[in-house]
């Protein structure tokens, strides 16, 4: 199936209004730190606010039409477009997908999920200043392109970041975290908000263990100190181990959803 090629206009992002403003009066350095540091805090707050309420729009409307949304994060290189191509081939045509994946540059991973069969579309961010992360009102618009009634399940792959894409609601039910071990088992105590943020982690890569120093159980550890009782799911996606697991968690939410 060909992949939609879908870009945004420029819109604003909170760190555009976390940049120092110079002033040439600098013995009103602080009383103009202070009205600027306020002024931040109001903008970022409206930015916020307005994609709140995108989102909430957004899942009133993937609600209205019994679609299960997920939305996967994970760091650049942590495997998480293998894993959804190997997701999308175990569970089709028994549930209906469709993708949408972020991106700065190029359709390669929408390329390699189009081979499985369901309908992808490609939002790219280059155009306006490389946004890190997918926010509501470009789910909202990228979601137009797609037949909502013939889907049960709607995968955001987000862009490769763990810190911007955990702040900004999509309208998704679930989130995920894909952390690879060859990142390091500090990852979930440094980017804390995003391990908060997401209803489990897909610890990848575990095919790779007998050749790293890395210590499995210290990083099961530190995200359930995080986010206690996450379920965390031991996966390779490159041999499927540990899959059946994940994807009966999966199954379960989809289900729910559509039979509620």
């Amino acid at each position: 199936m060909p992949v939609k090629l879908f870009r945004m206009p420029k819109q604003y992002h909170h760190r555009d209004f976390q940049k120092p403003l110079h002033s040439h009066a600098h013995h009103d350095t602080d009383t103009a730190s202070q009205k600027s540091g306020a002024h931040i805090i109001k903008v970022v707050r409206r930015v916020l606010d307005a994609n709140d309420i995108m989102a909430g729009q957004n899942r009133k409307r993937f609600r209205e039409k019994g679609v299960f949304v997920l939305n996967m994060m994970s760091s650049p290189g942590s495997g998480k477009t293998t894993t959804l191509v190997k997701t999308l081939a175990r569970i089709m045509p028994e549930i209906k997908t469709a993708v949408i994946v972020g991106d700065i540059c190029t359709t390669n991973d929408a390329d390699r999920l189009a081979i499985s069969g369901a309908p992808v579309i490609q939002i790219n961010t280059d155009q306006f200043g490389g946004d890190c992360h997918l926010a509501a009102h470009v789910i909202e618009k990228a979601v137009d392109d797609l037949d909502l009634d013939t889907i049960d399940l709607l995968v955001v792959e987000n862009i490769g970041n763990l810190v911007c894409p955990a702040e900004f609601d999509i309208g998704e039910d679930a989130r995920v975290v894909v952390l690879s071990v060859t990142e390091g088992e500090d990852k979930p105590a440094k980017y804390p908000l995003m391990f908060r943020e997401c209803d489990a982690t897909l610890l990848n890569k575990t095919d790779l263990l007998p050749y790293l120093d890395y210590d499995k159980d210290l990083a099961v550890s530190t995200i359930q100190q995080v986010h206690p009782d996450m379920p965390v799911f031991e996966i390779s996606s490159k041999t499927e181990d540990g899959f059946e697991p994940w994807l009966q968690w999966l199954r379960t939410l989809v289900h729910n959803k559509l039979h509620h």
